[in-house]
């Protein structure tokens, strides 16, 4: 797997439905693919539903043929307040095309990378001083 860069062109940002990621996860559970919930159930279980934030992280090539995008999805989690939290997932590559992305502008790409980066790293309430 290759990391993918914000200035890649297969670098995105989009907002998906919670139908979409149910089906995301039912394709990567017919696919066999590690990277998912263990089971439907389980993604009930941790994600609200609602609307999920999904960025590409990472790309799997064979034969230099994009075969998986490793994605991270940031969503609402259930019975945790008004908390989140970050997971990642694989996404068939038709998949990944067909998604409307949120990142057109550089200026906002830049943004949404950072905030991605910020939540993988861990956020907490700071009182100021």
């Amino acid at each position: 797997m290759s990391l993918i860069h914000s200035t890649d062109p297969d670098f995105r940002v989009c907002q998906i439905s919670f139908d979409t990621l149910l089906a995301i996860q039912l394709e990567a559970e017919e696919r066999g693919w590690a990277t998912r919930w263990s089971s439907v159930h389980a993604l009930r279980s941790q994600v609200k539903e609602g609307s999920v934030v999904l960025q590409s992280l990472m790309r799997e090539e064979r034969g230099g043929d994009v075969r998986a995008y490793r994605c991270l999805l940031l969503f609402s989690a259930v019975d945790d307040g008004g908390a989140g939290g970050v997971a990642t997932i694989d996404l068939d590559p038709a998949r990944f095309e067909s998604l409307e992305r949120l990142d057109r502008d550089p200026d906002v790409r830049k943004a949404l990378a950072r905030m991605f980066s910020l939540a993988m790293g861990g956020t907490s309430m700071v009182s100021k001083k």
